[in-house]
């Protein structure tokens, strides 16, 4: 049977309505590991009608996606320990 691993994201939302700003991070936690948190921020602009939900979307798809870049950049560098040669992302 294969082995079978979990890795957690959890994301929390901030949302400042006054300043019409919407903060989202994406925490990764991997046992045995460090953790990783990206980052995602939306903001309304002032014409715009106010619809929490399109805020909380782009502030989280942004903040997955920080922590996407910064997971490829982890193992980027995992590779190049352990095979000693130099890795080049590809974007």
């Amino acid at each position: 049977m294969a082995e079978v691993k979990r890795w957690t994201v959890e994301i929390v939302i901030d949302e400042h309505g006054d300043e019409r700003l919407t903060r989202a991070e994406a925490r990764l936690e991997v046992p045995d590991r460090s953790r990783l948190a990206g980052v995602g921020r939306a903001r309304r602009n002032p014409v715009d009608p106010e619809v929490p939900k399109i805020g909380d979307e782009l502030a989280v798809s942004r903040a997955l996606a920080d922590l996407s870049h910064q997971l490829l950049e982890v193992a980027a560098a995992d590779i190049e320990q352990t095979t000693q040669d130099r890795v080049r992302l590809r974007g």
